[in-house]
C-alpha cells in the first residue's frame, strides 16, 4: 500500500512538473527555411539582433572540388542547394537584396593543407540548425563542426573523428563583400588577429567599412603559415579561375602579412581520434582591440556547451514573448521561424565599452544609455518590423529609435538603408520618420525628441541640392510631385512615381509629429503636401501613371510593366499595380477617386484575380487588408491573407515569398497570424483579420494582451469582435484601444 501511495505521488509530482515547466518554443524554429529561392536568410548561428552571426560558407561543388559560376548566393554565403562548403563565415546579412559580409572564414581540414579555395572545401552532410546552433559533418575530412554565437563573438568545435594532421584555416579572401583588402597578425601560437575591408553595397561606393577580428585557438599550432594569392587576381573571380590563380604559401613571412587575397593556416600536428578543437572568434567594427574585448567579456573561458546553452536561452525568452495556443504543428513552426527571421536585423553594431562606428566618418562614438543599432534596411522594417518590435520589445525598438537620432547629430540625416556606419543611398523615401512617430504615439519617447523632429524637418524642407535623403525634393514641394527624369536613384533608373508615394506617406507622419510639436504651420504644409498623390492617379486609366515635366502623363501605359522587378519608367521593383494603392494614408481619398468603394473593391480585387499582386516585395504588401475599409467587403481581407499565408509560406526551404527583407516577409506572416496588423507606417491603428490560432499571449509594455479565437471557421461572424468587453462593428482599430483593452476576441464560422 505504501509503495502504491509513493507511486501515485510521484506520478502526480511529475504531472505537475510536466505542467509547470517552461515551454521550449526554439523547437518550432527551422533556420533553413528561407535558405532557397532567394529569400537570403540563413542557418547560422547567431542570437537575438547579435552582431555575430557564424554562417556556414557553401557553394556548388562536383568531383574536382571547384568553386561553380552557378553557386547560389544572394546576400547571405549560404543556400541549401549548394552542397560544398569552405568553412563559417563570421557576420552575415540575412535577407537582404544585395551581397555583402560573408568574410572572416575559418574551417578545419586534415592532412596536406590547400590554400587554394577551390581544393580545400568539402562536401558535407548531417546538417543540424537550431536558433543559437548549426552543425555538419565534412566528408572529405571526417570533422565534425559546430557554431555557437554570443551577441559579439563565437565559438566553433572541430571533432576530428579519424584524427590525424590537423589544421585550422583562416581565410580572407573569400567574402561576398565587392571590397578586398586585409591584415593578418600573428599573436601567439593559439591566436591571430587582422582586418578585412567590406562594402560597396548595392553596387554603390558610399559603403566601404572594416571588420575587425580575433581568432583564438583552445590548442597551440606546431607552426603557423600564411598564404597570398599571386598574382593580382582576387576574391570571387580568383575563385572561379579555378588553376589560373597561384596560391603562395610562406612558412616564415614574420609577424603580419597584407594583401587582397591572404590567409593562415594553423597546423596543430598529428590528433588522436575524436580530438576536440575550439576555435573562439571575436568581432568588432572598431578596432582589433574592442574584437578582443568582445570575445573576452562574452565567450572568455566559457565551454561551447555552456556558449550555446545560454544563446538558447536567450532566444526562448524572446520567441516566448508571445505564446500561441492551437493550430497545426505546421503553423507554429512558420510562426515562430518568421518571429526569429524578425529579431535578427537590425543588430548591434556597438562593442561590449559602447564604442561604435560614427555615421559617415572615420570617428569611433560611445553608446551612453543604449545599445547602438546597424542594418536598417528601412524602406522595408518601416512596414511592420518596427511596429512589432513597439508592440513586444520595446526595449530594442527604443535603442533603435536612440541608434537612429544619434546618426541625424553625427552627419546631419536620419538614416534610409544604413549599413555599419555608411548610409547605401538604397531604395527611396524617407522612412526613418514613420518609424519614430509610430513608436512616439505608441509611448516610446526615451530618445532626443527634438533632434528627431530637427532631422525629419531638415529632409522634409532643405532645398535638393543640399538634401541627402531628399535629393528631388523641389519639384515635389512646388508642383506636389516629381516628374520623370529629374533623378535616377541607381541603376534601376527613373523612380519619380515610387519616391513621391514613399514622401507623402512620411510627410503624412510629420504632420502628426508636427501637432504633437505645437508646429501647427509645418503640420498645415505637410497635410498639403501628403495628398499630391493625386496628380499621379489618371481617372482615365484608373491607375497611377509617371508624368513628365510638362505636367502630363508620360507615353504609352502599360499598368504591368514593371512586374517582376523589371525596369520601367517611374516605379521601382514593381509595377504600376503594386504601386496604385499604395495610399496607405489616405484610402477614404482613394475610393473617392476611384469612383466609390465598389469600383475601389472591384479593381483591389482584379489585382489579385489576375494575378498582379506581389507577394515578395514590399509596396503592396498592406493590399490584402484595403477591402476591409470598405463596410461589407471585411471577409475579402480574411480570404485573400489566409490564400496568401497558404500559398506563400510553407515550412520548405523556399517557404518565404522571395527576399526576406530583414524580416519584414517574416512579420507580414506574423502579425497576419495573430489576427491584426499595422496597416499605414505612422499611424498607430492595427486591420483586423482571422487569426490563425485559438489563442495568442503578447507581452507588452501595458501588460499581457490576448487574442482569441472561437470557433473552426476562416471568417470572422458579423458582430462577432469583441474588443475587452465591447462588443465593436469596426474592423480597424487604434493601438490605444488594443492596449487598454487587452483582449481580442473573435467568433468565426
Amino acid at each position: 500500500m505504501k509503495r502504491l501511495v509513493l507511486t501515485v505521488l510521484a506520478a502526480a509530482l511529475s504531472l505537475c512538473a510536466m505542467a509547470t515547466e517552461p515551454t521550449n518554443y526554439t523547437k518550432y524554429v527551422d533556420p533553413f527555411i528561407g535558405t532557397a529561392d532567394y529569400s537570403a536568410t540563413h542557418p547560422g548561428a547567431v542570437v537575438p539582433h547579435g552582431m555575430m552571426a557564424a554562417v556556414p560558407f557553401n557553394v556548388t561543388g562536383s568531383e574536382l572540388n571547384r568553386f561553380d559560376k552557378d553557386s547560389r548566393w544572394w546576400s547571405t554565403p549560404y543556400d541549401v542547394r549548394n552542397g560544398y562548403s569552405v568553412g563559417f563565415a563570421h557576420g552575415a546579412l540575412s535577407g537582404v537584396g544585395c551581397p555583402e559580409l560573408g568574410a572572416v572564414i575559418t574551417m578545419a581540414t586534415t592532412g596536406d593543407v590547400e590554400a587554394c579555395r577551390t581544393k580545400r572545401g568539402s562536401t558535407y552532410v548531417d546538417e543540424v540548425a537550431e536558433p543559437g546552433y548549426y552543425a555538419t559533418t565534412y566528408t572529405q575530412f571526417g570533422v565534425r563542426a559546430e557554431a555557437t554565437a554570443t551577441e559579439r563573438a563565437s565559438v566553433e568545435r572541430y571533432t576530428f573523428a579519424e584524427g590525424g594532421q590537423a589544421n585550422i584555416i583562416v581565410d580572407l579572401g573569400t567574402a561576398l563583400s565587392n571590397e578586398s583588402g586585409a591584415m593578418l597578425r600573428r599573436v601567439s601560437d593559439t591566436e591571430i588577429e587582422g582586418m578585412r575591408l567590406l562594402g560597396t553595397f548595392c553596387y554603390t561606393n558610399q559603403a566601404v567599412f572594416p571588420i575587425y577580428f580575433v581568432v583564438r585557438l583552445s590548442q597551440p599550432a606546431e607552426r603557423i603559415r600564411y598564404w597570398k594569392l599571386q598574382p593580382e587576381m582576387t576574391g570571387i573571380e580568383a575563385a572561379w579561375s579555378g588553376d589560373s590563380g597561384e596560391y603562395k604559401v610562406y612558412e616564415r613571412y614574420g609577424r603580419e602579412i597584407m594583401g587582397d587575397d591572404i590567409g593562415a593556416i594553423f597546423s596543430l600536428g598529428n590528433v588522436a581520434a575524436g580530438t576536440e578543437v575550439e576555435v573562439k572568434v571575436g568581432i568588432s567594427y572598431t578596432s582589433i582591440e574592442n574584437a578582443r574585448k568582445n570575445l573576452d567579456a562574452e565567450v572568455g573561458a566559457k565551454s561551447f556547451d555552456k556558449v550555446r546553452s545560454e544563446a538558447q536561452a536567450r532566444w526562448n525568452e524572446m520567441l516566448g514573448r508571445i505564446r500561441v495556443e492551437g493550430g497545426t504543428e505546421a503553423d507554429k513552426t512558420i510562426f515562430y521561424t518568421a518571429l526569429y527571421h524578425a529579431l535578427l536585423h537590425p543588430n548591434v553594431v556597438s562593442d561590449v565599452n559602447g564604442e561604435y562606428p560614427t555615421m559617415e566618418s572615420s570617428a569611433t562614438g560611445v553608446a551612453t544609455g543604449y545599445e547602438r543599432y546597424t542594418v536598417f534596411s528601412l524602406w522595408d522594417t518601416y512596414r511592420n518590423v518596427h511596429q512589432l518590435l513597439t508592440l513586444v520589445y520595446p526595449e530594442v525598438q527604443s535603442d533603435m529609435l536612440n541608434s537612429m537620432v544619434e546618426m541625424s547629430k553625427e552627419w546631419g540625416w536620419l538614416p534610409r538603408w544604413e549599413l555599419y556606419g555608411r548610409e547605401t543611398f538604397t531604395m527611396e523615401g524617407d522612412p526613418a520618420i514613420p518609424v519614430i512617430v509610430d513608436s512616439y504615439l505608441k509611448g516610446i519617447r526615451d530618445f532626443d525628441v527634438e533632434a528627431a523632429y530637427a532631422a525629419m524637418k531638415r529632409s522634409a524642407t532643405t532645398e535638393g541640392k543640399h538634401n541627402v535623403i531628399r535629393p528631388d525634393i523641389d519639384p515635389y514641394v512646388e508642383r506636389g510631385y516629381i516628374p520623370v527624369g529629374l533623378f535616377a536613384q541607381d541603376m534601376s533608373g527613373d523612380n519619380s512615381v515610387s519616391h513621391a508615394l514613399e514622401y507623402y506617406v512620411a510627410d503624412n507622419a510629420l504632420q502628426t509629429f508636427a501637432r504633437e510639436m505645437g508646429d501647427e504651420a509645418l503640420a498645415c504644409e505637410m497635410e498639403r503636401r501628403a495628398g499630391g498623390w493625386r496628380n499621379y492617379y489618371s481617372k482615365a486609366d484608373g491607375a497611377m501613371r509617371p508624368i513628365g515635366d510638362d505636367g502630363n502623363y508620360v507615353g504609352e501605359f502599360d499598368p504591368t510593366a514593371g512586374a517582376n522587378f523589371s525596369n520601367t519608367i517611374g516605379f521601382h521593383e514593381g509595377s504600376s499595380w503594386n504601386y496604385t494603392f499604395f495610399v496607405p494614408h489616405d484610402i477614404e481619398g482613394l475610393i473617392k477617386a476611384m469612383g466609390g468603394a465598389k469600383r475601389f473593391v472591384d479593381k483591389l480585387r482584379m489585382v489579385f484575380d489576375e494575378g498582379h499582386y506581389d507577394p515578395t516585395n514590399e509596396p503592396d504588401i498592406a493590399y490584402p487588408y484595403l477591402f476591409s475599409r470598405v463596410k461589407g467587403s471585411e471577409h475579402l481581407t480574411q480570404r485573400y491573407v489566409k490564400q496568401l499565408l497558404d500559398e506563400n509560406y510553407t515550412t520548405a526551404p523556399d517557404g518565404l515569398p522571395g527576399n526576406d527583407d530583414t524580416g519584414t516577409m517574416s512579420t507580414w506572416a506574423i502579425f497576419s497570424m495573430m489576427g491584426f496588423y499595422p496597416d499605414c507606417p505612422g499611424e498607430p491603428y492595427y486591420t483586423i483579420t482571422t487569426p490563425r490560432f485559438e489563442r495568442v499571449e503578447i507581452d507588452t509594455r501595458e501588460g499581457v494582451l490576448t487574442i482569441v479565437k472561437q470557433g473552426e471557421g476562416d471568417y470572422i461572424e458579423p458582430n462577432g469582435i469583441m474588443l475587452g468587453d465591447k462588443r465593436i462593428k469596426r474592423y480597424r482599430i487604434s493601438h490605444d484601444e488594443l492596449m487598454k483593452a487587452k483582449e481580442l476576441k473573435f467568433k468565426t464560422y
